[in-house]
């Protein structure tokens, strides 16, 4: 950095710690360790601490196993036989100008090097810490880790090599993560893959050894394990991989998504997966999930359970579509350990969606987009970590780095301030000079997807806080993690951008097509189509299309990002192909060209100019009309929410919107594309007891409605999506002027859970 950016720096620590005399410069320090009978986590603690001061300021700090008579130093030791296994200590003698590292073992000195990386204050030829610094800590959960796939499914992992896993999981480590997860089998060989799968597979285990991380393996079975013969194809395949992977600590078998199996054919196959694990690797444990199990399903596995008691199993993960944790932990006996495995890598159709995410954004950044969500997390970490012993997370790329960081801080306490999490997480990528700005401008990006994208003008000042930012520190152009934040903020405000936009060209075009019976329908529809054609001219917009594509560009180069299904590879547009969004219509602009072309081909005028009416008028069909898209909390005033997230994180009790994201851009209209399942309920209030009215819907599938408690029968019925249901609402059911709407649910417990029955639109009409 340049010596300008040094003395912005001396200041903010002064306004920090007081005065430059409470700071204890260590930039000609040396680093004091053994090398006899040191460990090779100990011995890579060491190299890991010289290698990260040298990228940062270019210092290159010698070993030597005896301390120089003068000059500052760093000595390391992981031998305290005072502090626990993990647990570190970190003090200064500012007399003797040294900082001593002190781990309770090998994994602690590394967390140490780590705890010191992350809180030095360091510049270009520059480090000091403050001379009072002192710090003893010891981590909260046994197990803080994240599951990195190199397989095709992954949005980056797999086009990454061998160092720049080592590299990224060496991080992982200095923000206290112990375990990494592999995916050894699942899905085919991707195109952007550098080495094969195979190799890959013990290069991930080898990382792990240098770094002294357990090494978990992620290994379904979506094969029939009633089938004897496959059984064995598959036992003799497990026990191929336990032999060569150089280190292997635990297995974990999912019970579902992938695979269909019963716990009755699992836990056979289990148990002798475990006899053949344990023949390669003495002390590795098997782990299972009951996700995808059914009611009856769960029931078999706690009743062989504590039938059983099997002596091979160690526990129980728990993760997406499982019991409750505090029924996990309530049935299982404590003799039996729970992981958790949460999906922090997902934004919609997920098992922590964003809560009312505006369609704008659900539609566009979808459901693997660089999604910082740190207070969100916070909460879901410290509401369910009481119940487990730790977690190894869900991750597909590294979109989630941000959330990777908050868990493993929290995994390591769980009452760090999320805020200073990310100081820390700023200061050691980015540097201490945009530190505390950068923390802030991460979490005003979690900010940006509250509420009404519409309405949101703080998103355009979030961006002007990121340019800002990018401007004070152009050397962090090159930096993955500074690009990838960028990119999101300016994403976000493209998408307003065009929001709001489009929304008025689609307002234009209405009033186009009101002047059909005066001009006629076909010219009314060219008016209409040269309106909507405007699309992607506004200037601004244009800037930041080009400006997303470059940096998609740029991220696929560096780490492998794949923002886009043709160009970088994506395996779907819901594996993080934001790129293939840029141009998804935000206005209904698809859906009334298809309708154009239908009502073109109609022959009568009069047809023509009703079905336009039908067309325009479609969310206020009649004088007086109510008109809410269930799913669009902008646009929604009569749904009922149950409980704000802060108290429900899972919104067990508040149903939240489904996105149709798994699908390519497609050109329905867009409440179709934004529904509930079923909402709570719909209430009115200041009905005109004088008149008659219809309930109308839209959505796909079973729609059992009720009016004040009862049962309505519908006089139109279309299932299809899209297809609209009408029910008459009872005339003495208006007397309050009150009206609540609910629904039954629909036995579908026998249908996948992407075909279940759903709302998109609801309007109260008067007869």
């Amino acid at each position: 950095m340049a010596a300008g950016t040094w003395l912005v720096g001396v200041v903010c620590f002064m306004a920090m710690h007081g005065t430059v005399d409470n700071m204890v410069d260590v930039s000609t320090a040396v680093i004091v360790a053994r090398d006899s009978g040191a460990s090779v986590v100990e011995r890579t603690a060491v190299r890991v601490l010289a290698e990260e001061v040298k990228k940062r300021t270019g210092l290159e700090w010698t070993v030597v196993g005896v301390r120089p008579g003068k000059g500052p130093a760093i000595e390391i030791a992981a031998n305290a036989k005072d502090l626990p296994a993990e647990g570190y200590r970190i003090s200064v003698d500012a007399a003797r100008a040294t900082v001593h590292i002190e781990g309770g073992d090998g994994r602690g000195a590394l967390y140490g090097v780590g705890h010191f990386l992350r809180t030095m204050e360091w510049y270009r030829g520059r480090v000091a810490v403050a001379a009072d610094f002192h710090v003893e800590s010891k981590p909260a959960y046994a197990i803080r880790g994240h599951q990195l796939g190199y397989r095709a499914t992954a949005n980056s992992y797999d086009a990454w090599s061998e160092q720049q896993f080592d590299q990224y999981i060496r991080e992982l480590a200095l923000f206290g993560a112990n375990a990494i997860e592999g995916i050894p089998f699942h899905d085919d060989p991707s195109p952007v893959m550098p080495v094969p799968r195979e190799r890959m597979n013990i290069a991930m285990s080898e990382i792990c050894e240098r770094y002294d991380m357990d090494y978990w393996v992620w290994m379904p079975s979506e094969i029939d394990l009633g089938d004897a013969a496959k059984r064995a194809v598959e036992l003799d395949q497990w026990e191929g991989f336990f032999r060569t992977c150089p280190r292997l600590d635990a297995v974990f078998f999912p019970g579902g998504d992938p695979g269909e199996n019963s716990p009755q054919n699992v836990m056979p196959f289990l148990e002798e997966a475990t006899l053949r694990l344990r023949a390669h690797h003495p002390k590795a444990t098997m782990w299972i999930s009951l996700q995808g199990f059914d009611k009856p399903a769960v029931e078999w596995f706690y009743a062989f359970m504590n039938e059983k008691a099997p002596a091979w199993l160690a526990g129980v993960v728990h993760g997406p579509q499982s019991p409750s944790l505090e029924e996990t932990r309530q049935r299982l006996a404590k003799a039996y350990r729970i992981r958790s495995y949460p999906d922090i890598t997902h934004t919609v159709l997920c098992q922590f969606p964003v809560a009312w995410w505006d369609p704008a954004f659900a539609l566009t950044e979808g459901r693997e987009c660089v999604n910082p969500r740190p207070r969100f997390y916070a909460r879901v970490h410290n509401r369910f970590a009481p119940y487990t012993d730790g977690f190894l997370s869900y991750s597909d790329g590294v979109h989630d780095d941000v959330n990777k960081t908050v868990w493993s801080m929290l995994g390591w306490d769980p009452n760090r301030d999320v805020r200073d999490i990310l100081i820390d997480y700023a200061r050691f990528f980015f540097g201490p000079g945009v530190a505390a700005e950068t923390a802030d401008a991460i979490l005003a990006l979690e900010t940006n997807w509250d509420g009404s994208a519409a309405l949101n003008g703080a998103i355009d000042a979030v961006w002007a806080r990121w340019q800002a930012l990018e401007t004070r520190a152009p050397e962090l152009d090159g930096n993955w993690r500074w690009r990838l934040l960028l990119f999101r903020a300016a994403y976000d405000v493209y998408v307003r951008d065009r929001l709001l936009h489009e929304t008025a060209l689609e307002k234009e075009a209405n009033r186009s097509l009101a002047r059909a019976s005066a001009i006629g329908a076909d010219k009314a529809m060219d008016a209409a189509l040269e309106v909507l054609q405007r699309a992607g001219t506004d200037p601004e917009c244009v800037k930041l299309h080009a400006r997303l594509e470059a940096d998609g560009e740029d991220l696929f180069r560096q780490i492998g990002m794949q923002m886009s299904v043709e160009k970088y590879h994506a395996k779907n547009f819901e594996r993080g192909a934001v790129l293939d969004f840029l141009d998804r219509p935000l206005n209904n602009r698809w859906w009334l060209e298809d309708q154009f072309t239908r009502i073109r081909a109609l022959s009568d005028e009069a047809a023509k100019c009703a079905q336009l009416d039908t067309v325009r008028t479609w969310e206020n069909p009649a004088h007086g009309s109510q008109y809410d898209v269930v799913g669009d909390s902008a646009r929604n005033p009569h749904v009922l929410r149950g409980e704000p997230t802060q108290l429900d994180v899972e919104d067990l009790r508040a149903p939240l919107p489904g996105y149709g994201t798994w699908m390519p851009p497609n050109r329905w209209r867009l409440s179709w594309l934004c529904s509930l399942d079923l909402p709570i309920g719909l209430s009115y209030e200041g009905v005109d007891t004088r008149r008659e009215y219809v309930v109308r819907t839209t959505g796909r599938g079973e729609s059992l409605l009720r009016v004040n408690g009862v049962r309505v029968q519908p006089t139109r019925y279309d299932t299809e999506l899209g297809g609209i249901k009408e029910f008459p609402v009872p005339r003495d059911a208006v007397a309050t002027g009150k009206l609540m709407l609910t629904w039954d649910t629909p036995d579908e417990a026998h249908l996948n859970w992407r075909k279940q029955s759903f709302l998109s639109e609801v309007w109260l009409v008067p007869r």
